[in-house]
Parts: C-alpha cells; sequence; structure tokens
C-alpha cells in the first residue's frame, strides 16, 4: 500500500509540474504573440541620398571629403582617422576652435603609415607617430567639460604655435579609446559620451537647406562652412528637420536636436578669414527656434541636425537615406 500510495504522490506532482511548465510556456508564448501585434510596424521612407561624406579629424581643422566611412556610436572614423579626436589646446587645456583662430580652418591632419601629418599654408609638413604611449595625459576643458587627450610632443606643438604666429604656446591633442570621455547636452541619452566635438558624434545637412540660404546671401555658401558629417541630396530645403529616425545601409542614427549655430559659421573655410556677419545674421531671420524651445538655443539660429548612432555600420558616398516611420 505503500508503494503504491508513493507511486500515486509522485504522479501527481509529475501533473503538476507539467502543468506549470505548460502554463509558463503558454504565457511566454502570449507575451511574444501580444508584442508581435501591438508593436508598432516600422516603415522605411526614401528621403534623400547621401552625397558627401566629410571626416573633421581635427576639431575646427579641414575636413576631409570620403567616399566611404565607418560609423561608430562615438562618430564618423576613416581609416586610422576619427571626427574631432584631435584638438589644439593651450598650454593649461582649454580647447582652441576656429572661433579664437579662424586659420585653423586651413589646418589639414591626416594619417600615412602610423605617421601623422600635419600641413597648413606656407608650413611644411610636420609628421610623427601616431601613437605616443610615452607622452604625458593633459586634463583638458571643452565646453566647461573635463576630457582627457595624450599630448602629441613639443614638434607639434612648435609647429602650430607658428603657424599662428602666436605670443601663447598652443599644444595638440589626441583621445584615445581607454580616456575619461564627455557627456554631451542633457537631451542626449544619459549613456551617451563623445570626444572633441561641441555636441553630437554625428551632424547631417541637406544640399537644398544650404541652397536656399546662399540664395539669400550676396556671396554663396558651401557645406564645409557648417561642418556636417552626412551631407544629403534629393530632398528639399530643410526637410532633415522632421528626420525623427534614419536609416543609411545597415546604419541607424537618432534626432536628438538641431544644431544652434555661432559665430564660427563666418570663418571662410576657403581663406581662414573671419567676418563675424554672414552668413549668422540671415540666419538669424528666419532660421531662429521657436519661442517654447529658447531655454535650449537662446538666439542661436537652427541650420543642420544633431543625432545619436543607434546602429553603427559603414556608410557609403551614394546611399540612399530613410526616414523610418512607425
Amino acid at each position: 500500500m505503500e508503494l503504491r500510495a508513493a507511486a500515486v504522490n509522485a504522479l501527481s506532482q509529475h501533473r503538476k509540474a507539467a502543468l506549470l511548465i505548460g502554463g509558463a510556456g503558454a504565457a511566454l508564448l502570449g507575451l511574444a504573440v501580444g508584442y508581435k501585434y501591438l508593436r508598432k510596424p516600422e516603415k522605411l521612407v526614401r528621403v534623400g541620398v547621401v552625397s558627401q561624406l566629410l571626416v573633421h579629424p581635427l576639431k575646427s581643422g579641414k575636413a576631409l571629403s570620403v567616399a566611404l566611412a565607418e560609423c561608430l556610436r562615438t562618430g564618423l572614423k576613416f581609416g586610422e582617422l576619427q571626427d574631432r579626436h584631435w584638438m589644439v589646446v593651450t598650454e593649461d587645456g582649454h580647447m582652441v576652435t576656429g572661433r579664437q583662430e579662424p586659420r585653423l580652418v586651413l589646418m589639414t591632419l591626416t594619417c600615412e603609415g602610423g605617421q601623422i601629418c600635419l600641413n597648413g599654408p606656407n608650413m611644411e609638413e610636420l609628421k610623427f607617430p601616431k601613437k605616443n604611449p610615452q607622452n604625458r595625459v593633459i586634463d583638458c576643458r571643452v565646453f566647461g567639460a573635463d576630457i582627457q587627450g595624450r599630448d602629441c610632443g613639443d614638434a607639434a606643438s612648435s609647429w602650430i604655435t607658428r603657424y599662428f604666429k602666436a605670443e601663447k604656446t598652443y599644444r595638440l591633442v589626441h583621445f584615445e579609446p581607454h580616456m575619461k570621455a564627455r557627456k554631451p547636452e542633457p537631451l542626449f541619452p544619459k549613456d551617451e559620451e563623445v570626444a572633441y566635438p561641441d555636441f553630437a558624434p554625428v551632424m547631417i545637412l541637406s544640399e537644398a537647406s544650404v541652397k536656399d540660404l546662399s540664395s539669400k546671401l550676396d556671396k554663396p555658401v558651401t557645406v564645409e562652412r557648417f561642418r556636417p558629417n552626412i551631407i544629403i541630396s534629393d530632398c528639399e530645403p530643410f526637410d532633415e528637420d522632421s528626420w525623427e529616425e534614419i536609416q543609411i545601409g545597415s546604419v541607424r542614427l537618432k534626432r536628438v536636436m538641431a544644431c544652434g549655430r555661432c559665430l564660427f559659421t563666418t570663418v571662410d573655410p576657403e581663406t581662414g578669414v573671419i567676418s563675424r556677419k554672414e552668413p549668422l545674421d540671415t540666419l538669424k531671420i528666419y532660421r531662429l527656434c521657436d519661442p517654447s524651445e529658447k531655454h535650449l538655443y537662446k538666439s542661436s539660429p537652427l541650420f543642420g541636425q544633431l543625432l545619436t548612432v543607434n546602429k553603427t555600420g559603414i556608410l557609403q558616398v551614394g546611399d540612399e537615406v530613410f526616414k523610418i516611420v512607425r
């Protein structure tokens, strides 16, 4: 009798376990089916084509126009050069941009065989190793935020100081992956980090928006003046303002905010001369923010859009651009 009772009890327990497992499986299946039907389906709507890709290895330096680039969480990368990962600083580590030294826009920083090459008008090319592990790491400041940079050495410092014909000493720093990065504006995701860009890892701008602005100026301007990363054609002026999420190839980008423009837009990228007037004055006539957003942009006109990278991948000139609609 005891043996029979034990067998019955074991069978009962087995049935209970089977029912529990079956119930849990059904619940999970129900959740999965529910998620499938409750989730808003995605639709890709073609909105343009990538006409140019610009990488700015040196903050405020001359752009490199490339046919293909990696799009990483921290911005575009071409070979060993990543967007805004080098920066000119004062001896105490404060950033130097084209606002203070307009001729910075004429400087080029490239890389050949592990050697960084600096070039500028009326200057002999300077080469030095990209990796300088023995050089000190400097605590730097970008718009009041702390970040680090590897000093690129005395030769680079002397070259830049002579280029600017400056009485004070300038230095060049390089951001390395292991270093303390910066948190952008509060609107950006909490886990977002950047090196030396003003704010976002990626900026987009359309050719049509630049053409629209140029039609209002005595002298037309080019996209290089506004230092975007991805330039888009085959769309209407300011269409990019309404693209909350876009896909280019396998890359997915999400809009965070518009790009508020400053005095730097008045530096001519071809001459390195600052006018302090155009095209900024004209932009202020018709590209100011909505009054409800003045706490974000104040009196800065808006031109171009700042994005984060939700999915990394390869970008190529000629890629179609799709707006993600849910």
